[in-house]
């Protein structure tokens, strides 16, 4: 599996920790490179784009709070960013929202936590049925706004 990842500086750490971590996975790194301080739009569109244009499968994105790449990926047409606290909602997520790209707190989400929730992102697989309907209802939306 192909997966974008990108930070700002507050999640550089745990963007990198997360890439040795997991090593089975195919990682295209869009930044940053250091804990040098840097604007998070500037990581997670071109991250959220390989996402939505195919390039990438999936995408992790990491901030500070999470937040601010929360509201920069869900810019990007056909992205799904969701803020996951926990495994739970990591599995559901991707059971109920068909989510693309997690997205972590690095400043409220210990290593240990980060780990298990992009684990159990990775493994959960979309539900389809009740929840495609909503998929379109999102895409129309989506499609409305541009």
């Amino acid at each position: 599996m192909r997966l974008a990842i990108a930070s700002d500086h507050a999640g550089y750490c745990l963007k990198e920790q997360l890439k040795a971590a997991l090593p089975e996975y195919e990682w295209t790194d869009y930044g940053c490179y250091s804990e040098d301080s840097m604007d998070y739009p500037d990581t997670a569109r071109p991250a959220a784009l390989a996402v939505a244009t195919g390039s990438c499968d999936k995408g992790i994105l990491i901030c500070g709070s999470g937040i601010g790449m929360s509201i920069s990926g869900n810019k990007v047409k056909g992205i799904r960013a969701a803020l996951c606290t926990n495994t739970d909602v990591a599995r559901l997520s991707r059971q109920h929202n068909d989510a693309n790209v997690l997205v972590l707190a690095a400043r409220f989400t210990a290593f240990h936590y980060a780990l298990d929730i992009c684990k159990t992102w990775l493994s959960s697989s979309f539900e389809g049925g009740r929840h495609q309907n909503r998929i379109e209802k999102i895409k129309k939306i989506e499609g409305d706004s541009q």
